[in-house]
């Protein structure tokens, strides 16, 4: 976590900037196609309950609605039994402050060496860098989350897990859902889904990485059933069933997590958001080999309007002797990978590279949600109210981090939330981003 200065507006240095307030996008089709195309299942065997296979579009439902008699049981029987694949048994749990248990679990033990091609194997060691990556300075990896102000760790040998419980997997629409993102039918403009964007991207070429600094604030939700985000995406695919996508950055998700804090996460698929992929360790596939940041935990500090500016960097590159993608934090600190079986097209490269914020409008009451994204501040507000991304990067064939070039940027609802990127000589390729949702200008 590092405190940020405001290098976004320096007029000596030649400072060009562009804004986004996109009325038409078709001509843009690429970018939101493949920001989030959610694909409906096929056909689901009827002999199971509505919440185990979540047919019913992966709606919020109440709980104790429409339950055949001995139905809650059975579900509880589930989510038990859930409960206990992927909460594995610790060596030591520390309380956090902010009543999440965190786990100190075997490495070796962790949940992706359930996976089949995974099972009695170990985390890999460091790979190669890419070349060109300046370290800016340590960073702590025990001073960004709320879990450690106690003061305890993880032992050596040990990998700090986010406890899930009960209460959490409940909320979802069935068990197979629980820790993935929706399966909703997406039009590739987005402009009749409910997910809402405004990001930077680039495409047209081969990637093999990216790197962000990101700005994190805490925004607010209005919907339990709403979240807010900001992340990076390493993508590869067609808009069809087998898109392929690595995401990494910060969430609130009151579903998710139930409550407000700003969470560190991790995402991944290989079939477009249908059978694959999870967010953080809540399924088999991403390796922590870090034994003092827990994927899902809260972040501290976050940023304050007309305060202190807090961000984080991040950077996902694929390691040219193995092939996994690869997960950094800070400068230097690696949090793990995602192995090359995972996926299909990542195996080779990434076709675009995403950064920006997304959030979920339910439109209850038939109103656009006043969930914020970012700090709930547009764009054109600047530094240290509106949210930025900064010093954006790619890692090419010869892995090696390199500025970006023809960096695009789009906001799809841009009375709601919109984007204005610039360059210059301190934050390279940058842009802010965000808004407050329901506006005058956005009913």
């Amino acid at each position: 976590m590092r405190k940020s200065k405001d290098y976004s507006n320096i007029s000596s240095m030649g400072v060009m900037e562009y804004s986004c307030c996109l009325l038409k996008i078709s001509s843009i089709i690429p970018i939101v196609g493949v920001m989030l195309l959610l694909v409906c299942s096929s056909l689901i065997s009827p002999v199971l309950s509505t919440w185990e296979t979540g047919i019913a579009n992966d709606k919020p439902r109440n709980d104790t609605q429409n339950f055949r008699p001995g139905e809650e049981a059975q579900k509880l029987k589930r989510v038990r039994q859930h409960l206990k694949r992927i909460n594995k048994t610790p060596i030591k749990t520390i309380q956090s402050v902010d009543g999440d248990l965190i786990d100190c679990v075997l490495a070796h033990q962790q949940p992706a060496f359930d996976h089949p091609m995974l099972r009695g194997q170990k985390p890999l060691e460091p790979p190669e860098r890419p070349k060109g990556h300046e370290r800016e300075g340590k960073i702590y990896e025990d001073s960004f989350q709320l879990w450690h102000v106690t003061g305890e760790a993880c032992p050596e040998g040990t990998i700090p897990i986010r406890r899930t419980n009960e209460e959490e997997v409940m909320r979802v629409s069935s068990v197979r859902r629980f820790g993935r993102k929706p399966r909703k039918f997406v039009r590739r403009d987005s402009t009749g889904s409910d997910h809402e964007h405004a990001v930077g991207y680039v495409s047209g070429q081969q990637y093999y990485g990216a790197k962000a600094s990101i700005n994190v604030w805490s925004p607010r939700v209005a919907n339990p059933y709403e979240f807010s985000l900001s992340q990076m995406w390493v993508i590869s695919g067609s808009f069809g069933d087998d898109l392929n996508t690595i995401e990494a950055g910060w969430q609130v998700s009151p579903e998710l997590y139930g409550d407000n804090y700003p969470r560190f996460f991790t995402y991944w698929t290989s079939d477009a958001y249908q059978a694959t992929g999870c967010y953080n360790l809540l399924c088999s596939g991403f390796v922590q080999t870090n034994s003092k940041i827990a994927i899902g935990a809260a972040i501290s500090p976050t940023s304050s309007y007309k305060g202190g500016q807090f961000d984080i960097s991040l950077l996902i590159w694929k390691d040219p002797k193995h092939g996994n993608w690869w997960l950094e934090f800070g400068s230097g600190v690696l949090v793990g990978y995602w192995p090359s079986f995972l996926f299909t097209h990542l195996r080779d490269h990434a076709s675009m590279v995403q950064f920006g914020g997304e959030i979920v409008n339910s439109r209850t009451g038939g109103f656009h949600t006043s969930t914020q994204m970012g700090s709930g501040h547009f764009s054109g507000e600047g530094f240290g109210k509106a949210s930025y991304f900064r010093n954006l990067q790619i890692v090419d064939w010869g892995n090696s981090l390199i500025p970006l070039s023809n960096l695009k940027v789009l906001a799809d609802h841009p009375n709601c939330y919109d984007i204005r990127g610039g360059i210059n000589n301190v934050w390279g390729n940058y842009f802010y981003y965000g808004g407050p949702g329901r506006n005058v200008r956005c009913p």
